[in-house]
This record gives C-alpha cells, structure tokens and sequence, in this order.
C-alpha cells in the first residue's frame, strides 16, 4: 500500500477507535481503499481489546462555543482555470483589497462546503484564496454523494498529480493576483499535500500553514526556500504527532524559518467546525495566529 494508502486507512481505524463510525462504517471504507476483510477485521479487533483494557480514547470534548474560527466569509465564486491535464474546478474568493493570496487545500472528502468557507474567511480577512479541488479530474468533489467514494478516488490518483495542480493553483492565484505573494495552508489529507508541495519544490510560495498533516517519509524542504512554515499539531493526534520531529528537522536542514505550533488537549480536525472533534477556543487561536503568520510573510 502507498504511503497515503496508508495514512487515509489509518484515520477510518482511528475514527472508529474514537468511536466516530460503526464497525460495519470502518470496513466499508477500508474496503473502498484496498483494504481486504482479512486485514480489516484485525486492525479493528485490536481497536477493541484496547477499549476492554484501557480508559476510554482520548477524544477532547467539544466545548459550548461551536461557532466557526475567523470573520464571517465572504461568498466563494465556483471557477475553472488550466491545469496540466485539462480544466481545474476550485472556489474562488476575492479580499476587496488583498494583502496577498492562499491556496487553500482540502481534507480527505474532497472540496467541501467547509473548506470553500475557508477560502471565504481568509478573503473577509485580507488575503484573496482558491480552494482548489484535487478531484476535478474525476468531475469534481460534488459527483460524489459518498464522502468515503471522494476518499477512495483521492487513493488511486497518482500523487504527482497533486503536487502539478497545487502548482496550477498558486499560478491561477497569480494571475488573478498580481504583484502579490502566495502562501498555501491545507488540512489533514490537505496538510500533507503542503508539505508535498513544499518537498518537490515551489519557488513561488512564501509562506506554508500545513495543518495536521503527514509530513512525507526522507522529505526535503531545501527545494522551496523562501516558503516560510507554520505547521499546526494538535496534542493527542499521536498518529500524525510521530512524523512531527521529521518535520522539524527537515525545516531546520533546510534552514528555512519556521514554527511549530502544537495545540493542547485537541486532536485531529480540531479546527473543522463540521466534525465531531472541533474545539472553538483552540481554532479561533490557530485562527489568530496563522493570520499573523500570513501578515509577516505575504504581501
């Protein structure tokens, strides 16, 4: 199995170690992936012993306030631009008078009406953002009504088509931005295309907020060298949080500036006001501090 074969199967079997879908939810979704029922059943059979012998997993609750991170978005325009292979969909959203522009990376559903608002809030805040849609090859996130299929199709497209239509991105964000600089922030499965991108190499890109994403096995930073990096963790994610130091070390290797920001008492998705792991008060403080992030790096 690829090495996102293996982070996207790993998160359907914490979910259900958190007890966020069902068993028969788990092995349908790892069977989308290729995961067989042969290698399924144990993987989650040890999820259940763990719960027979220990304390409950550490999910941090949800607190009372629930409202989303940031200003209120401004609307996002649904638009297509060139990409290597054919049109590329993405959500477009323009700042009334931008200080620079991001490329905003989805979750492992695909391009949802969340990760749109994203775009929205950055642009409400000064910085005109594209979230682009990683399955337009496909016919775009909104042909699958299953987020599981998006999660399946995101599996088998070769990664190097990624990395070429964040690149179409950041050029779409220049066009329609000039004389700016542009920075890309993604979440999860999105995080880990950040750092993707950073590792293959986008001199282009001057600031970098990967969230909780996987950091690539042997990957160098030297390739991007004037991307600054703000890499977001949450404290109890220990499965992302173990490729965390590789991260660090690579960053200082290539002697780029950088910060990592490690949230306490949250898990993963902790900003995705959708899931059942949002935590307000640590979002509106990722919130505040990405944005000063992108306020001393973009311009």
């Amino acid at each position: 199995m690829s090495e996102l074969g293996e982070y996207l199967s790993s998160e359907v079997v914490v979910d259900y170690a958190d007890g966020l879908i069902s068993r028969r939810e788990a092995l349908r979704r790892l069977g989308l992936l290729g995961v067989g029922a042969a290698v399924a059943t144990p993987l989650l059979a040890a999820c259940d012993a763990q719960r027979d012998t220990t304390t409950p997993p550490q999910t941090a609750p949800t607190p009372a306030a629930t409202g989303p991170a940031g200003p209120t978005p401004l609307p996002t325009e649904p638009i297509t631009f060139p990409g290597p292979s054919g049109q590329l969909q993405g959500r477009w959203a323009a700042a009334a008078d931008p200080k620079g522009s991001v490329l905003v990376v989805h979750e492992n559903k695909g391009l949802t009406d969340h990760i749109a608002s994203i775009a929205g809030r950055l642009a409400a805040a000064g910085w005109s953002a594209l979230a682009v849609d990683l399955l337009s090859e496909e016919g775009g996130t909104a042909t699958f009504t299953d987020p599981a299929q998006a999660t399946a199709a995101l599996n088998a497209a070769p990664p190097a088509r990624f990395i070429a239509d964040m690149k179409a991105g950041i050029g779409e964000l220049l066009r329609r931005n000039p004389g700016h600089t542009v920075g890309a922030m993604g979440f999860c499965f999105g995080g880990g295309m950040v750092w993707s991108l950073l590792a293959a190499g986008e001199p282009r890109l001057h600031a970098a907020i990967p969230f909780y994403g996987p950091f690539p096995a042997n990957a160098s930073m030297a390739r991007s060298p004037d991307a600054a990096v703000l890499g977001v963790y949450a404290q109890l994610d220990d499965r992302v949080n173990a490729t965390r130091d590789a991260a660090r070390e690579a960053l200082t290797k290539a002697g780029l500036t950088f910060e990592i920001a490690t949230y306490p008492d949250v898990n993963h998705a902790f900003f995705n006001d959708t899931g059942a792991r949002y935590n307000a008060p640590a979002a509106t403080r990722a919130w505040t501090r990405l944005t000063t992030w992108l306020s001393e790096h973009l311009t």
